[in-house]
Order: C-alpha cells, then sequence, then structure tokens
C-alpha cells in the first residue's frame, strides 16, 4: 500500500465513511455585534467618569475613566477584526482566511493596556504626594454609574463559548468592574476616616488588576502566534494508537489559527494493504481529531518503515 493524504477542507464541511462532520466558525456575527454594542456603551461610561474625576478631584475615579477609554478602544478594534475576518479572506490567496487578525488585535489590546498601568501609577504617586479634597456623593454616584455600565457590558458580552476576542473584552470588563468597586469603597473610607491617600492607594490596585489583565491577554495571543500546541498530545497519541488499523503514530502537531480554529497534521504507520481499508483508517482518525475539538486535519498513512529513522528524516518530520 502507497502513502495516503486525506486533508479536511476549510469549507468545514467533510464527509468519510459515510461520517459526517460540521464544524461552524460562524459565530463571528453575533460575536462582532456583542463587541460593538459593548464599545459604545464604554465609550458613554468613559465620557461620564471622567468628567465626574476631572470635577470632583478623584484620581481613583479618573484612572478608571482611563481604563474605560483604552477598554472601549480595544473592543472597536476586537469588532474590527472579527468583521473583517467574517467577511473577507475567502479563496486560496488566504488559506485560513484572515482569522489570525483576531489573536493579533488582542495582543494589540494587552499591549494598550501597559501604557496605562504607568499612567495611573504615576496620577497615583502625583496624588499621594498632593492629596486634595474628593466630592464624596458625586463620585459615588458616578462610580456606581461605571459599575452598572461594566455590569451591563459583562451581561451583553458573556456566552458559553467566547472568543479570544471577547475573552479579552472580559477580562478588561471583570477588571473595569473592580475598579469602580474600588473607587465607591475608596471614597467611602476616605469619608469615615479623612485619609485622602487611600484615593492614590486604590488607584495603584486599579493598575495592579489592569496589568494582570494585559498579561493573561498577551499569555492567551502570544500562545497562538507562537504555536503552543492546545491540545494534549500524549492523550491524542494514545487514542489513536489504540484505532484498528493504526500500528504508529510517528508525528503529531497541532495548533490554532485563532481560538476558534485548531488545525492538526498527523503521520500514521499502518498495516493495511487496500485503498478502502486506508480510508477507513484515515475516517477514525479524523473522527477522533474531531472528539478532541481538532477542526482542521491532514491525515499521512504509509506503510510500515525497517528503517523508520531514514524515512522520517526524508520527510523532515
Amino acid at each position: 500500500m502507497g502513502r495516503t493524504d486525506s486533508t479536511r477542507s476549510h469549507d468545514d464541511s467533510h464527509t468519510h465513511d459515510g461520517h459526517g462532520h460540521g464544524h461552524d466558525h460562524g459565530g463571528d456575527t453575533t460575536s462582532s455585534r456583542k463587541l460593538a454594542a459593548v464599545s459604545l456603551i464604554n465609550v458613554v461610561g468613559f465620557v461620564v467618569e471622567l468628567a465626574g474625576g476631572l470635577a470632583f478631584g478623584s484620581v481613583a475615579l479618573i484612572s478608571d475613566a482611563v481604563h474605560m477609554l483604552f477598554d472601549a478602544l480595544a473592543y472597536v478594534m476586537a469588532f474590527a477584526a472579527a468583521h473583517v475576518a467574517e467577511r473577507y479572506g475567502d479563496g486560496d490567496r488566504w488559506s485560513y482566511g484572515l482569522h489570525r487578525l483576531e489573536p493579533f488585535a488582542a495582543f494589540l489590546n494587552g499591549l494598550l493596556l501597559l501604557p496605562m498601568v504607568g499612567f495611573i501609577l504615576w496620577e497615583s504617586v502625583q496624588r499621594f504626594l498632593d492629596p486634595i479634597a474628593i466630592g464624596t456623593g458625586p463620585t459615588i454616584a458616578i462610580a456606581i454609574g461605571g459599575l452598572l455600565v461594566n455590569v451591563g457590558s459583562v451581561v451583553v458580552l458573556h456566552g458559553d463559548a467566547m472568543s479570544l476576542n471577547e475573552k479579552g473584552a472580559f477580562y478588561h470588563l471583570l477588571g473595569d468592574a473592580g475598579g469602580s468597586v474600588a473607587v465607591i469603597v475608596s471614597v467611602l473610607a476616605i469619608e469615615v476616616t479623612g485619609i485622602r491617600a487611600v484615593d492614590p492607594i486604590t488607584a495603584a490596585l486599579i493598575a495592579a488588576v489592569v496589568a494582570w489583565s494585559a498579561i493573561t491577554v498577551l499569555r492567551g495571543s502570544g500562545e497562538i502566534f507562537f504555536l503552543k500546541t492546545p491540545l494534549e498530545s500524549g492523550e491524542i497519541r494514545a487514542h489513536l494508537t489504540d484505532i484498528e488499523g493504526v500500528d504508529r503514530v510517528d508525528d503529531f502537531h497541532a495548533w490554532q489559527i485563532c481560538s476558534q480554529i485548531t488545525v492538526a497534521t498527523v503521520h500514521i504507520e499502518t498495516g493495511v494493504e487496500t485503498m478502502a481499508e486506508a480510508e477507513t483508517v484515515v475516517g477514525r482518525v479524523h473522527d477522533e481529531l474531531d472528539r478532541h475539538g481538532v477542526d482542521h486535519a491532514t491525515v499521512e498513512l504509509s506503510p510500515r518503515y525497517a528503517d523508520r529513522d531514514v524515512h522520517l528524516d526524508t520527510h523532515c518530520h
């Protein structure tokens, strides 16, 4: 039996041995609409919080407003990436469309958070050195409004399976909500204790939350760009070896195009002798990979080799 190659096509509709597989990456329309709605909500929240922070002297409120502004920009970028990926890039020129825009936008979103951390820390230090009086009632009212904005955005965005962009936005929103709560608590603490340093200290804590969000988003997008395997390779190899007709799994690679498209290649040694048997083995391998979340797979079959190392070197594995 000669080598047999089987590749799942990009149209996400595959059939082999009577088994049909459908993979739906079409949640992008809903995703982009959610991100657009969240962007608009946060732009409004930013304007209100910034005006309130400047008017009533709370650096924590200003910090939360800046956080909300950068989040709004991040959501706009995420929305643009999702919108472009779902409408453009089809055809042979782009093997997997423009879905790489998703981790790229998420990476930029993470980078945008870093200068915001520096700004918040700088303002915190300045306010710590030179405290000013804060308008308690109006500041609390505006912070509560910001919290409602964040909670509303979370309700709009949250779903059973979020894309990388949506996860990035979700982390931003959690940070924003925590920031709003921190502002409320800090203003109440200042009112009770009279210690104005609580405001810049709270702002510094918000900066720490922002930094954590940035690291989370950068790590997730970086893992996709550097082709980290999203699957348990050892477990998959063991399951593939258990398939009837599979003698050995010589080579297995898996990576992600974006958070919703996982690609894999596998080289299998088999003892089957006919094309019909080979197609059956290929179908079973595709079925197993599908159960592990692989959306597009290339399966190579070959007979057992007496000199396996020479074969693998020749094929650059």
